[in-house]
């Protein structure tokens, strides 16, 4: 629907080639079906992604992952392996695959304004021995990801150019928005904030893994 309210402005592709040219023949030649040596090394720099799924109802859904970089294990060109690390345990990205296995991944690695876009199906593995080169300190995820490419590709930097998200001098004084606790417990009828608070700071000290 558009801003004013009334039906969609856009409702083929037609009409959407009104609004924007043609792509450049380069936009599609660089999607690959397969990490090369550039999109392996990208993923091994990446500290940070968001892993995106879409439930049985056709919901859409978007997790941050992150570790140490490298954290994705680079199985081969075709395969990656993602440690599900402890959480909520409400499993949402999980149950999305259970029902529709097909993901997106966006890798961010810091100072770097390219990320790096992969596509693929994925599959819950729970195999203790696949599992061991994922642990930390020795503790193993209770699960991983197993994703076999589709599609891999470099994505240009001007969205984060535009956003200054590497920028220092962009970051907010954490100050001007509340706290986790303090969210949730406008949220929740009954929460206490610094009950949360102090849960959270507990569970990011010592429950990382």
């Amino acid at each position: 629907m558009s801003a004013s309210g009334a039906e969609p402005d856009v409702t083929s592709y037609s009409e959407l080639r009104t609004v924007y040219r043609e792509p450049l023949p380069r936009a599609s030649q660089k999607v690959l079906d397969h990490l090369d040596v550039h999109c392996r090394r990208f993923i091994e720099m990446s500290p940070f992604c968001v892993l995106s799924s879409t439930g049985v109802d056709g919901r859409a859904d978007a997790s941050p992952r992150g570790d140490p970089p490298g954290f994705v294990k680079v199985v081969d060109e075709h395969t990656l392996l993602i440690p599900d690390r402890p959480g909520n345990n409400q499993v949402d990205t999980m149950q999305n695959i259970l029902n529709h296995p097909v993901v997106g991944l966006l890798f961010f690695v810091p100072g770097m304004n390219e990320t790096l876009r992969v596509c693929g199906s994925a599959e819950i593995v729970a195999d203790e021995e696949a599992l061991r080169p994922l642990s930390v300190g020795g503790k193993k995820p209770a699960s991983g990801l197993k994703i076999t490419i589709k599609d891999a590709f470099l994505h240009c930097g001007r969205a984060l150019i535009r956003s200054r998200l590497w920028d220092p001098e962009a970051q907010i004084d954490r100050s001007v928005y509340p706290t986790y606790g303090q969210v949730l417990a406008d949220q929740i009828a009954g929460a206490n904030a610094d009950s949360i608070d102090a849960d959270e700071d507990e569970a990011n000290r010592n429950q990382l893994y």
